[in-house]
Parts: C-alpha cells; sequence; structure tokens
C-alpha cells in the first residue's frame, strides 16, 4: 500500500513534522509500506530532523530567497483555496495552492493520503485522488481552533474518510460538537520510539523541563513552583531546554527569584533524550497539552513526570502515583510539594522511574501501526455504506434549506 502524508514544512523543526517522520518511518518498516511526504514549503537545504532514506520527501514550494519559486508570480499572490482562519494561512500563496492540487490530482498515485493540520486537510477534501482513503490528523487540540476555523472544519471535513485525533478526550469533543456522518472519527496516539541512550539512574540532583519558550508552557509558574524547591534543597537544579519568544522574560524571573545559577536555560537541543537521561524528574507547567509528546520522551528515558493536568493529553499518558505526579493547573505551591515529595522519596521516586519506562511501551510503533492499518481496512470495507450516509446527510441538509425557503413570513 502506497501512503502520502501532506506536511506543512518537513524541513522545519516541530512536533507535528517529528510525529510524522516516526509514523512515516513505522509504516515502512513494521508495515512494509510505501510512503511519501508531500512538504508544502521547503526553506533550507535539508531536513532539520533526519529522515528515513525509504521516505520518499517531495517538496512542492521552494521559499528560500534566492529559489525560482519565489520569482513566480502565483508566489505574490494570496492563497484561495488554504482556509483564511488557519493560524498559518500567511505562509501560503497561490503558489501553494497550485502546486498542491497538481500533486494530489496529478501526481499522487497514494491509497491513503493523510493531511496533518486543519489547511492541509481542507486541502485534502477539495483534491486528493478520489480512489484514496482521506484521513484528517488533528495534532492541535479541538479547543485550541478559533470558532471560525471549526465552522471550515465542519463544512470541509464531510468529504474525507477519517478523522484522527491524538487523544480520546479530543475524539470525544469532536464527535460531541461536529457532525460529520461518514466520517469515521477516533483517536490514535503518537509514536515515541524507544530512547536509543541507556535509561536515568535517578541519582542526579536535576530537574529537566522542555519545550519552546512560550506563554502557554508556563515556564514562570515553573520558576515560581522551582524557587521554594532550590530553598530547601539547595543542591538541586532546574534545567529548561527549548528557545522562543519568552526567553528575555524568564531570564528577568530568574534573577528575580534569586534563581540564578539554580535555573538554567539550556536553550533548544535535539535530540532531547540524553538530557533527560541525566534527570531524575521531568517536570511540565502547560496550562494545555494537545499530546504531550516530551511527557513519553521522558519515560522513556525512565524518568518520573510531574505535569500539570493540563487538557488533553497527560491523564491518558500518566497514571498519577504510579508512572509519574498530576497536579492542577496553575497551582505554583501544589508543583512545588509534588516536586519536593519526589526529591525526598528516593525509593518512590526510582520506582515511577522504571514505571515509567514500562509504561512507555504504549507508545511503541508496532501497536500505533497496526492500528493505522485496522483503520485502512475499515475505511475501505465500509466505503459504500458511508458514501450513503453522505448522500443521505447532504438530501436532509438539501430539503431543510428548501423548507426554510419557502416557509411562510
Amino acid at each position: 500500500m502506497k501512503i502520502a502524508f501532506l506536511l506543512h514544512n518537513a524541513y522545519a523543526i516541530g512536533g507535528t513534522v517529528r510525529t510524522t517522520l516516526n509514523l512515516a518511518a513505522a509504516l515502512v518498516e513494521h508495515g512494509g509500506h510505501e510512503v511519501e511526504i508531500a512538504s508544502l514549503s521547503r526553506h533550507r537545504e535539508t531536513p532539520r530532523f533526519p529522515v528515513d532514506p525509504r521516505i520518499s520527501l517531495v517538496p512542492l514550494v521552494d521559499v528560500r530567497a534566492d529559489a525560482p519559486d519565489t520569482r513566480q508570480p502565483a508566489y505574490d499572490e494570496p492563497a484561495r483555496h488554504y482556509p483564511t482562519t488557519d493560524k498559518r494561512y500567511k505562509q501560503y500563496t497561490h503558489l501553494h495552492d497550485i502546486r498542491v492540487r497538481e500533486y494530489l490530482e496529478g501526481g499522487c498515485d497514494a491509497d491513503v493520503v493523510i493531511g496533518t493540520r486543519p489547511g492541509l486537510n481542507v486541502y485534502l477534501a477539495q483534491w486528493a485522488p478520489r480512489r484514496a482513503l482521506r484521513i484528517a490528523q488533528e495534532h492541535l487540540r479541538h479547543d485550541a481552533h478559533s470558532s471560525k476555523l471549526l465552522k471550515t472544519v465542519a463544512r470541509r471535513y464531510r468529504a474525507l474518510d477519517a478523522l484522527v485525533t491524538v487523544t480520546k478526550e479530543d475524539a470525544e469533543v469532536y464527535r460531541a460538537t461536529t457532525r460529520l456522518p461518514g466520517v469515521r472519527i477516533l483517536s490514535v496516539p503518537n509514536i515515541v520510539p524507544p530512547s536509543a541512550v541507556p535509561p536515568s539512574d535517578g541519582t542526579s540532583t536535576i530537574i529537566a523541563a522542555a519545550g519552546r519558550l512560550a506563554p502557554g508552557k508556563r515556564y514562570d509558574l515553573l520558576l515560581e513552583a522551582f524557587t521554594p524547591v532550590a530553598a530547601k534543597h539547595p543542591d538541586w537544579e532546574l534545567r529548561v531546554y527549548g528557545g522562543g519568544s519568552q526567553e528575555p522574560h524568564l531570564r528577568a524571573l530568574i534573577d528575580e527569584f534569586g534563581l540564578r545559577g539554580r535555573a538554567r536555560l539550556m536553550g533548544a537541543v535535539s535530540p532531547i533524550e540524553p538530557e533527560f537521561a541525566r534527570a531524575s524528574i521531568v517536570v511540565s507547567a502547560s496550562d494545555e497539552e494537545s499530546f504531550g509528546m516530551t511527557l513519553v520522551e521522558a519515560m522513556r528515558c525512565g524518568v518520573p513526570v510531574v505535569s500539570t493536568d493540563a487538557p488533553l493529553g497527560p491523564a491518558e499518558i500518566i497514571t498519577d502515583g504510579v508512572d509519574g505526579r498530576l497536579v492542577p493547573v496553575g497551582n505554583a505551591p501544589a508543583l512545588a510539594e509534588t516536586l519536593i515529595d519526589l526529591i525526598e522519596d528516593a525509593p518512590g521516586r526510582l520506582a515511577m522511574g522504571t514505571a515509567a519506562l514500562a509504561s512507555a511501551h504504549r507508545y511503541d510503533p508496532e501497536p500505533i501501526v497496526d492500528r493505522y492499518e485496522a483503520l485502512f481496512a475499515e475505511l475501505a470495507a465500509t466505503r459504500g455504506r458511508r458514501a450513503w450516509l453522505k448522500r443521505r446527510a447532504r438530501a436532509a441538509a438539501w430539503t431543510r434549506r428548501q423548507a426554510r425557503r419557502f416557509r411562510p413570513r
């Protein structure tokens, strides 16, 4: 079977890029499938993340300053078919419209085409080959999208075969709020491959955190929580890995809280697993998480994770008190107290690390590939039935419109 992915920019760094490459490689390795990734944009010569050489990478628009594509008239025109309500809209041009349509209608011979963000799923709904199964992935939470984008989703996704979220809770939200007759809505978690580094021995005095230095990640809350931890346990330090707009603010907070030399901003590091394996605790203070890749990556390293019980991912990943701890969102004292508890309970911390390593096998490539293959088979087997449901829904909608049109005033 040939499977194609539509990806915003396979040459960039980002969670969706990484998880798509993981899934693509697993489909080749464990499923024996032929896999192609169409990258809507290309901004550098080589991808940031390693790409399995068995995967075909097809860049559609070269956006580098000296590239011939940037001199095409359509490159200077705004996109006409990419939804304006998608946050990436300004990064798309009419040349993207043209190239993705040419790819889907003429150059794509895949049996399954998978989009990886709402705007790309809209492209998929419009132009994917009729013979192919059309699957939309949602890597962000339903509630992270604007109401205008969700209206577009509700209208355009009706042409798809399936909508796959990364958490069960988010799939339930879509089922409850978005009427998509004939479209299978389900959750399949991201693949997080086993770590190549030996697991943590749990004896270091390092607490680690990783992710974009963005407001929603609440590193300000983490620094606030770490302040009493540092006072009570002066041998422990906090290392934060990542880059982003909040860096100047966080450096100022480190000084304000008297944490210089105790809390360190380490910059972006990839891969992150070697750094997690040096830690004894990994912490996340986010207000929200669509999945929580870093949580599983830490567990892969045999490290217990302390996370806010943010919607939607952490509670599906962490079993509180077994392989990690969950604390209320936005509660710095509770976060501090939990960190201190784990610091002072070395045997319990080590047991949680062992349990975390075992629990992370849920995200092995093989079972995730099995779930996708089962979905492909189900969608193919039910194609006729689902097409009938879509036709019936369209007919019912037409009848309702006509009834409103001729209703006496």
